[in-house]
């Protein structure tokens, strides 16, 4: 068989993930809101991200909280207003140079609504489907290895304390499932926004195995998670 592959050398290698909304709390108590997309999850546990001098990962790393909201396709248009502001008064040389401005009022500015966390003192994004509150267990840096990007990028490992999600996308005659059916990520695909189809391509043999086996310490842990104010 002949390889038709091309050889190429993108820019971005985003291949489609999930957008998150990022609410973390500012110095002065106020909230930040802030769109990403280099989020993965196992477990009770998520990946993200984050260019390290940025708002978001500042407030993580002092507070030690935050909540990832996930967005579906009708929080485009919210994503959309956040995108290129930070909530860094002085707009970084880089950030600049990509067109970012300083906003103060995420929340407003995305017209979404700020309502209580259970666990942590971030607030949630009342419209989007599903809302995870979380704290920092680790952060690891990335491209360590490049003496010009070192310290630019960093990993952040949080772990989940509550989720909260919204009924209709819970699966029929189950309390803790989240039917995939139902719910519809808004994927970031090399910078552009789409939707992802509700039709199941071909039955999933993994899908087989009962969900409850994958069930990890973090589960139970999380139950005894009180709200700890942010710091």
């Amino acid at each position: 068989m002949i390889d038709t592959h091309v050889t190429i050398e993108p820019s971005i290698l985003y291949l489609g993930t999930p957008v998150v909304l990022i609410s973390t709390i500012n110095e002065d108590g106020t909230a930040n809101l802030a769109p990403m997309s280099s989020a993965w999850w196992l477990g009770w546990r998520c990946m993200l991200g984050l260019q390290t001098a940025s708002k978001t990962p500042q407030n993580m790393m002092r507070t030690g909280q935050c909540v990832l909201n996930l967005a579906s396709p009708q929080q485009a248009e919210a994503v959309n207003r956040l995108t290129r502001l930070t909530g860094t008064p002085s707009v970084p040389e880089l950030k600049q140079r990509l067109g970012y401005t300083y906003e103060a009022r995420k929340f407003e500015t995305a017209g979404l609504t700020p309502i209580a966390s259970q666990t942590v003192a971030p607030p949630r994004a009342l419209e989007c489907p599903i809302q995870l509150e979380a704290v920092v267990a680790a952060r690891h840096d990335m491209m360590a290895d490049d003496a010009q990007v070192a310290g630019l990028i960093s990993a952040f490992e949080v772990r989940i304390t509550r989720v909260h999600v919204h009924p209709g996308l819970l699966m029929e005659g189950h309390d803790n499932r989240i039917d995939p059916a139902k719910w519809q990520p808004l994927i970031m695909n090399f910078q552009k926004l789409f939707a992802v189809s509700p039709e199941e391509i071909v039955p999933s043999r993994l899908a087989r195995i009962d969900e409850a086996i994958y069930r990890m310490p973090d589960v139970d842990r999380a139950r005894e998670e009180a709200l700890v104010p942010a710091e």
